[in-house]
């Protein structure tokens, strides 16, 4: 029994082939330029004979084992194909059919969002990337997107954000921290009052206990006195030393000069007086005997 192939190349499937390829009106060829076709349907016919192809190749180029100079060949004839079909689809809104550009597809990255990439690649405006296409070397940079940049603020930007409630002008207007204040205030006030007076019995303590010589004690209970308190005893306790060693050093003054007394200062002041009128004196005298001598010597 003959095969399917041999089948086919005996004589009269041949003629039979042939005959019907010869009723076959010619194959027409898709014009050049959209501008010559002046059907409505012709046009649309080739529209859709143009996206068979871009499906077709797009299927194509989804292998990455083609090599980069298929992927890129392929890439190329994809973009020239969907601008012939641009072109298409202008010439049918010219002869009165619908307007297919307003549902295009739109640019999609590698995990399908929508980019918008209006000229990636210095090719000219439109230019896209598809399948196996988007994966290679210097075109997945042209769909990663670039680490945002943390603004810094500037002083506006600051001060814009700042009110009255920033500097706590709003703070008392509830009535809610003048009922914690006065609470607050008091508490404060009993502790400070504690304090004192606990610090007080300490100081008096102090000082009984240092002019008697003993350990200070606080209270009934005479507790041992704590850090704080030692402070104190010992404060007491450096003023007490000072102040006998003051005390001391007045007593032992002693007075290496003799001091004169009223008779004596009496004394010393009338011959002083004495010797003061004897100058005087002395010098009257020797000024009139000058004198005498010049009128003298003129005579």
């Amino acid at each position: 029994m003959a095969r399917n192939e041999e089948k086919a190349q005996s004589m009269l499937n041949r003629y039979i082939t042939l005959k019907n390829e010869e009723k076959k009106k010619p194959k027409e060829r898709r014009p050049f330029l959209a501008s010559e076709c002046r059907d409505l349907a012709e046009a649309s016919k080739w529209r859709q004979q143009i996206m068979g192809e871009i499906g077709r190749k797009v299927a194509e180029i989804q292998n990455e084992g083609l090599g980069e100079h298929r992927l890129r060949d392929l890439n190329d004839e994809i973009n020239k194909l969907i601008r012939e079909k641009t072109h298409w689809e202008r010439r049918i809104v010219e002869l009165g059919g619908p307007n297919y550009a307003k549902h295009a597809a739109k640019m999609t990255d590698l995990d399908g969002n929508i980019v918008d990439v209006p000229n990636p690649s210095g090719r000219g405006p439109g230019y896209r990337y598809f399948g196996s296409a988007k994966k290679l070397p210097g075109v997945r940079e042209l769909f990663e997107k670039p680490p945002e940049l943390r603004k810094r603020r500037t002083r506006y930007d600051i001060y814009k954000r700042i009110n009255a409630g920033y500097y706590g002008y709003r703070d008392d207007e509830d009535g809610v921290l003048e009922k914690l204040d006065v609470v607050a205030e008091a508490e404060m006030r009993a502790e400070a009052a504690a304090e004192w007076w606990r610090m007080e019995e300490i100081r008096r303590e102090a000082k009984r206990a240092v002019k008697s010589g003993e350990v200070a004690r606080v209270g009934a209970a005479k507790e041992i006195l704590h850090e704080e308190e030692e402070e104190v005893v010992e404060e007491e306790r450096q003023r007490e030393r000072e102040s006998k060693e003051k005390s001391e050093k007045e007593m032992e003054f002693v007075a290496h000069v003799p001091l004169p007394d009223d008779k004596e200062i009496e004394k010393m002041v009338l011959e002083k007086k004495k010797k003061d009128l004897l100058s005087k004196y002395a010098s009257q005298e020797l000024l009139q005997d000058q004198t005498e001598a010049k009128q003298m010597l003129n005579i």
